[in-house]
């Protein structure tokens, strides 16, 4: 916990003008984090939406390329998650935005299968419901640490299921899993944000805060994606 300087002390953190450095700090490192979160989601959408309307998608999910481009994002995230710290500022952010499109590529389908109207409702209440649970793990008082390995494990879960039902096409096992998938990822919104609050430090270095903006930026950005999917997936309504 942050100790308070005497009153007859004057701040080292105090600038000219008397605002907060390390106050003022933190709201760059929060808006970089959802800046880049946001980019990224642009960036899938723009590249999902060009590669259905161009006929890409469709050429390539005629192939046994698509399998290499559904299980690619999943190799590049777990690429992003381990290497990141070894990496260059410059060689993660290139990886971040790489995945984002790469995503795009791999979600493109949606639009084939969903409505146009089906997918704006169901983006806005993803946004919606993001957005309260964001602001819950950044406000609440509470620690949400010990949520950490009961999402794992649900996100574990949903993840091997989703694999299986690739090959089952099993109606009933993809609803469970898509309920089981909005309660995870509802969770991981609210315990990453409070991850990224506290990650912040005013020692970092450029670099240093660069990765961790990146790192929150694509945790964030996961949450947000999934939580899209599996919503889609319970109320979007196929064509």
């Amino acid at each position: 916990m942050p100790t308070q300087l005497p009153s007859r002390s004057p701040s080292p953190v105090r600038g000219v003008y008397g605002e907060n450095a390390l106050e003022a700090g933190f709201r760059s490192y929060l808006h970089a984090v959802y800046a880049y979160m946001t980019g990224g989601l642009a960036l899938t959408g723009i590249v999902a939406w060009y590669a259905v309307s161009t006929g890409i998608y469709q050429k390539i999910a005629a192939t046994p390329l698509i399998w290499v481009v559904l299980f690619a994002p999943f190799v590049m995230v777990l690429v992003l998650g381990f290497r990141l710290q070894k990496m260059s500022l410059p060689a993660a952010r290139v990886t971040y935005w790489a995945y984002a499109a790469l995503m795009g590529l791999s979600i493109a389908g949606i639009f084939l299968m969903y409505t146009g109207e089906a997918i704006s409702r169901v983006f806005f209440i993803t946004a919606g419901t993001f957005g309260v649970m964001s602001v819950y793990g950044y406000t609440t008082k509470r620690s949400l640490a010990n949520w950490g390995s009961f999402l794992m494990m649900g996100l574990i879960g949903v993840i091997i299921a989703s694999v299986v039902n690739l090959f089952l096409h099993s109606t009933r096992l993809q609803m469970m899993v898509s309920v089981i998938g909005v309660i995870v990822f509802v969770g991981l919104t609210a315990y990453d944000t409070q991850r990224i609050k506290l990650a912040y430090s005013g020692t970092d270095g450029s670099d240093v805060l660069g990765k961790k903006v990146v790192m929150g930026a694509l945790m964030l950005y996961l949450d947000f994606v999934n939580l899209f999917i599996m919503l889609l997936q319970l109320f979007g309504g196929r064509r």
